[in-house]
């Protein structure tokens, strides 16, 4: 067995399938990808209940982003996937399994959406695929999903892939916008000991 406090082997670059959905790596060459991250880092939604370190508002911003998402991967830090419909590889938005810890085996969940995917249950469909895959393939034990009070898109969308909500973090998140003052989270869990929920 690998020691987890040795290992730094780089994640797999997968595809997932199912659930009517394609997960794929993100492509930083790929025009229609980097159209898909600056949009979706532009979004009002988005921009709402997320605040990124860095500004994400030109081509050459959104192709360092998504750059930086292959190195976690080289580095075993996190992976993230380019979620697609089923047969068609349009991009409908973004799933990833970040700041994983291969000690404790945890790792924090992330999503966002397009507008004109949602209504469509693409976030509750893509986690389902990520969380199963990230429990079978990592062989993690914990991921975590943490949400600004009061997005309850994301409650409905965590409470449906089966991470009940565990309490809220005080100030555990920036505010919309600023990067000097905080806002309470809703945090969510989901361990691979834990049922698989039934997905529409």
């Amino acid at each position: 067995m690998t020691d987890p406090y040795e290992s730094s082997d780089a994640l797999p670059l997968s595809e997932i399938h199912g659930h009517g959905l394609w997960l794929r790596p993100w492509d930083a060459d790929s025009e229609e990808d980097v159209r898909a991250w600056l949009r979706g880092y532009a979004d009002p939604e988005f921009q709402r209940w997320n605040t990124p370190l860095k500004p994400i508002g030109t081509r050459a911003d959104a192709q360092q982003s998504l750059r930086a998402r292959v190195r976690a991967a080289e580095e075993a830090a996190g992976t993230s996937f380019c979620v697609t419909e089923a047969g068609k590889g349009v991009p409908l938005g973004h799933v990833g399994i970040n700041d994983i810890d291969h000690v404790m085996r945890v790792a924090r969940v992330g999503y966002w959406v397009l507008p004109e995917a949602r209504g469509r249950r693409v976030a509750t469909r893509a986690l389902a695929l990520a969380s199963r895959w990230a429990f079978g393939e990592l062989g993690l034990h914990r991921l975590e999903l943490g949400h600004a009070l009061g997005h309850e898109a994301s409650c409905r969308v965590a409470e449906r892939c089966g991470y009940p909500y565990e309490g809220t973090l005080r100030g555990a998140m920036f505010e919309t916008g600023r990067l000097d003052a905080f806002r309470d989270t809703h945090l969510h869990a989901r361990l691979a000991t834990d049922p698989e929920p039934a997905v529409p």
